[in-house]
């Protein structure tokens, strides 16, 4: 198994920048495709950003290409979400997620999971 946990969120003005991260501890961090999600109040839960293991390719939701960038430093066993640009629609709760199967844009797709880290982004 392996243990997620993500750091950085805050309140941010719209408009501003913010960095997660998502630190793993207990498998090999290199062996799992990584995703982040986010969930906003009465919403379900949404995928934001994946990432390869080998980091070649990202995928992005179409509601944050251009403004977010997925990485991920497997020497470090973290992986990143730079959120610039930042809107009041964003305002969520972030989670990171892993996989050993294959990337994919559904909560289904991943089997492990972080606690989760709040974003706000006032108008």
């Amino acid at each position: 198994q392996v243990q997620l946990v993500e750091s950085g969120g805050r309140l941010v003005q719209a408009g501003g920048s913010l960095r997660l991260s998502c630190t793993a501890s207990g498998r090999t961090f290199s062996d799992y495709y990584m995703g982040w999600f986010r969930q906003a109040p009465g919403k379900e839960r949404e995928f934001v950003a994946g990432i390869t293991r080998s980091r070649i390719s990202t995928f992005y939701a179409d509601s944050v290409k251009g403004r977010f960038t997925i990485s991920r430093d497997n020497a470090k066993n973290t992986m990143y979400l730079q959120m610039n640009s930042l809107k009041p629609e964003d305002t969520a709760v972030y989670y990171c997620a892993a996989t050993g199967r294959a990337l994919g844009y559904s909560t289904v797709d991943y089997d492990y999971w972080g606690q989760g880290t709040q974003v706000t982004v006032s108008s």
